[in-house]
């Protein structure tokens, strides 16, 4: 084999191997499962607090939810999705759950909490969305 073929074949070879443990590390979010998306919008004078969302409020909001929970995930608004337009959202948190009942009853006695807590890090209202992950 020529020497450009072989560096070219080992280079092929630490590429996919390097992907393929990429692939192993992906988490998978199964189908069925519910997600709770918990959206921030943004407007003029609204404020978050990324840093006391992160370590204070989701993993408070996420011991409420025992082993129902499966994992959850913070994302900070970057930009519209069509250029030159305002951000929609500065923050959304989401929490993907076995069963949306048992979501609910784990949520529902600590509602004045979670929602006291707000005051914390956003002056804002947040929207709500619950879906069913399809695939």
């Amino acid at each position: 084999m020529k020497p450009k073929l072989i560096v070219l074949f080992f280079l092929l070879f630490a590429c996919s191997a390097a992907f393929g443990q990429e692939k192993q590390n992906m988490t998978v979010v199964e189908k069925g499962l519910i997600k709770v998306s918990i959206m921030y919008p943004y407007a003029e004078g609204k404020t978050f607090n990324m840093e006391y969302y992160e370590t204070k409020h989701m993993p408070m909001v996420a011991s409420f939810l025992g082993s129902n929970l499966v994992k959850y995930t913070i994302e900070k608004g970057l930009a519209n999705g069509i250029p030159n337009q305002p951000l929609p959202f500065m923050a959304i948190g989401i929490f993907y759950v076995k069963s949306l009942s048992d979501y609910q009853a784990a949520i529902g006695p600590h509602i004045s909490a979670i929602r006291a807590d707000f005051a914390n890090y956003t002056n804002t209202t947040p929207v709500i969305l619950v879906s069913e992950v399809v695939k």
